[in-house]
Formats: structure tokens, C-alpha cells, sequence
């Protein structure tokens, strides 16, 4: 019982030290119009593959609230508002992709590099999917200014989508490399 706390408050430990990265990770960018480049992808997918479901889903899920309750956490500021950008999207589908990811990483217990891209790329998917639903509802319902899904493709997917597969290689990469130190995301799934 005891190990199984201390395994617990060490998973917390570093979910926090995670939801801190994702938030520097929103700084970390390469400003373009839209779509800025960041690194918060490449965290909230490394924090999947480490974490596993429960503790990868709790370090994006405790950045969103972090955001909505008024830190300046998210790449264009914080506060509830946040939901009505067109971006927000994206930042959920960060906590659903973690979610899914570390499913993925804990279900195969493989930390081999080609399954750990497989479940990085698979986040990244989950998060282009919710991320362009919700741009394409905030500017069909509260612009009031609807977008072609031949233009939505051109002005969310292309742009970003070699960026992010390279964040994927690299969250790949890292967690390889990071998960004999971490626990290899075997924590309690409780």
C-alpha cells in the first residue's frame, strides 16, 4: 500500500512538472498568422507516452484549467474567454489525445520507437480532428463567417502538419529514451 502512494504522488510530481512544460511550451513558438508554432504538442504527446492515460490526461486537463481560470498559460493569453478562439480546439484535443495515447502506450506495454510514434501520430491526429471541428464552429457559429472544408484544410492542416509530425518523431524519441527514468509510463492506472 505504501509503494502504491508513493508511486501515485511521484506520477503527480511529475504530471505537475508536465503541466508546467506544456504552459512554457505555448512560449516556445514560431509566430505565424493562425497557427503559431509551439512546442505544447510536442509535451502534452510526450507527457502521453511517459504518463500513460491517467497522469499523461491529468498534466493536459490541469493546463486547461489552469488557462480558463485566467493564467496566461495558453499562446494567446488565458481566461474563459479562451473557449471562443478558434484554436481552443486544439487544446482540447490535447487532453483527449493524451488520454488516447498513453491507452495505446499502456494497452501494448511496447516502448519500442515505431509504437511510440504510432501513439504519437495518433494524438496528433486527435488533436488536428478536434482542432479543426472547433475552428470551423467558431467561425460558422460565433463569427458567423463559415469557412469550406477545402479551406479549412488549406489553413489548418497544411501549414502546421510537417511541424508536427517532427514534434511526434521527437516526443517519440524522447520517451524511448525517458522511459526506463520515469517508469516507462507502467505507473498505477487505478
Amino acid at each position: 500500500m505504501q509503494k502504491s502512494r508513493t508511486d501515485d504522488l511521484r506520477m503527480l510530481t511529475i504530471s505537475a512538472l508536465f503541466t508546467a512544460l506544456i504552459a512554457a511550451g505555448a512560449f516556445l513558438r514560431v509566430p505565424v498568422p493562425l497557427w503559431p508554432f509551439t512546442l505544447q504538442s510536442m509535451f502534452t504527446t510526450l507527457a502521453a507516452l511517459l504518463l500513460g492515460p491517467r497522469y499523461g490526461t491529468l498534466a493536459c486537463v490541469a493546463y486547461i484549467a489552469l488557462g480558463l481560470a485566467g493564467l496566461p498559460v495558453f499562446t494567446g493569453g488565458g481566461g474563459p474567454q479562451y473557449i471562443f478562439q478558434p484554436t481552443f480546439g486544439c487544446i482540447i484535443g490535447f487532453a483527449v489525445g493524451a488520454w488516447l495515447t498513453g491507452e495505446i502506450v499502456h494497452r501494448t506495454a511496447s516502448r519500442r520507437f515505431r509504437i511510440l510514434l504510432a501513439a504519437a501520430l495518433v494524438n496528433m491526429a486527435v488533436v488536428y480532428v478536434i482542432g479543426m471541428a472547433w475552428f470551423w464552429c467558431v467561425r460558422a457559429f460565433y463569427w458567423n463567417d463559415p469557412i469550406g472544408l477545402w479551406a479549412l484544410f488549406v489553413t489548418c492542416f497544411v501549414p502546421t502538419i510537417g511541424t508536427d509530425i517532427l514534434k511526434a518523431v521527437l516526443a517519440a524519441g524522447l520517451a524511448a529514451r525517458l522511459a526506463p527514468a520515469i517508469g516507462g509510463g507502467q505507473a498505477p492506472e487505478g
